[in-house]
């Protein structure tokens, strides 16, 4: 119930948003502008400019309210919404305001600045981190991230980029390596479709690019270059993937759990968080909460229920694609050995 009338909020602020900006563009890219603007239209673009630079940057705030409102990512917004009204308002009419759209571009311009220079410092620090991801006693996958945030700074941009070079990393760079194995690692995908369902996708995406791309070639060559350069992406990204699935298995040590589904989600539980065990096969059948509960669940062509579900005493940090986190408070877990996992995990949870 209490999930519904957070759902419920957040489409009421997702539909004001859609109706400020639609509004705005009716306003002034649509066959009635000549109709609906008045000769005088400075007070209209004084109230587009508000709609656009402080009324939408408040909704989207609103509408991502799983991040905290800040004063930095406001102006961020706000900047962009200047910039939108630079391209949305016809050049006629916002001549007397163009020097307002200048300071978005400014702004924006600073923060590409200052990201480049993030990249530049992960750059200059690469030697040092891949010696303490050398001599880190976890995996890549685990080891990588840290060593960066340690070195460098924990920064969305920052974090995109070193989730990027593990993925160009196990596409290219980790086919001589071998899965772990041990009584501390256990597997996840052996049992399912999931390899099998990768290399139909990479086949998939190869053909529709040879077709496609000759199809559009001769149509529009700045398209038919972007789907070819978004394709070789999928490809280059689902090869990581399959590699970092494969060599990246379930782990559990003394203090804590190490879990990954290749590049997708990863995660690190101390086993002192773990309050109890769901094995009902009843109650693992119910439809899980996406919001409360991570998965790592080997995709399989047919729907699979999760072979335990671990309750934690409070929500823990999970790291998911690009960088980008969010906290849950359960786990669902699906193994090619659950039985001796589960005994495995009920010994050190004893201790």
């Amino acid at each position: 119930m209490i999930a519904w009338h957070i759902n419920k909020k957040t489409n009421i602020w997702v539909f004001l948003l859609v109706l400020v900006i639609g509004s705005n563009l009716i306003l002034y890219r649509s066959p009635i502008s000549p109709i609906v603007l008045p000769e005088e239209t400075r007070w209209v673009i004084l109230g587009s400019l508000f709609d656009l630079a402080i009324v939408s940057p408040l909704l989207m705030i609103a509408i991502n309210k799983n991040r905290n409102f800040t004063v930095k990512r406001f102006i961020i917004l706000m900047a962009g919404g200047l910039i939108l009204a630079r391209f949305l308002i016809p050049a006629k009419y916002f001549e007397p305001f163009v020097g307002v759209s200048y300071i978005g571009f400014a702004v924006e311009g600073l923060l590409i600045f200052l990201e480049l220079t993030f990249l530049f410092i992960l750059v200059r620090y690469m030697p040092a981190i891949i010696q303490q991801v050398r001599r880190s006693d976890e995996s890549l996958i685990f080891s990588f991230p840290a060593a960066v945030e340690e070195k460098v700074r924990k920064h969305p941009i920052i974090q995109v980029a070193a989730s990027e070079l593990l993925m160009f990393y196990y596409a290219f760079f980790s086919w001589k390596k071998k899965p772990p194995i041990g009584e501390e690692n256990f597997t996840m995908y052996k049992k399912s479709s999931l390899m099998a369902f990768q290399i139909m996708m990479i086949h998939a995406t190869i053909i529709e690019t040879l077709g496609i791309h000759w199809w559009l070639h001769n149509k529009s060559l700045v398209l038919s270059i972007v789907l070819l350069i978004l394709n070789i992406y999928t490809v280059i990204f689902i090869l990581g993937y399959i590699q970092s699935v494969r060599l990246n298995p379930l782990k559990l040590d003394d203090k804590y759990l190490y879990l990954s589904l290749g590049l997708a989600k990863k995660m690190v539980v101390s086993l002192d968080d773990i309050d109890s065990i769901t094995m009902n096969h009843e109650l693992l059948k119910q439809k899980i909460d996406n919001k409360t509960t991570i998965e790592f669940i080997a995709r399989d062509f047919e729907t699979v229920c999760p072979h335990m579900i671990l309750n934690l005493k409070s929500p823990s940090r999970a790291t998911l694609f690009l960088g980008f986190e969010k906290k849950y408070s359960r786990i669902a877990l699906r193994l090619d050995d659950p039985d001796k996992f589960y005994e495995a995990l009920k010994e050190h949870l004893s201790r």
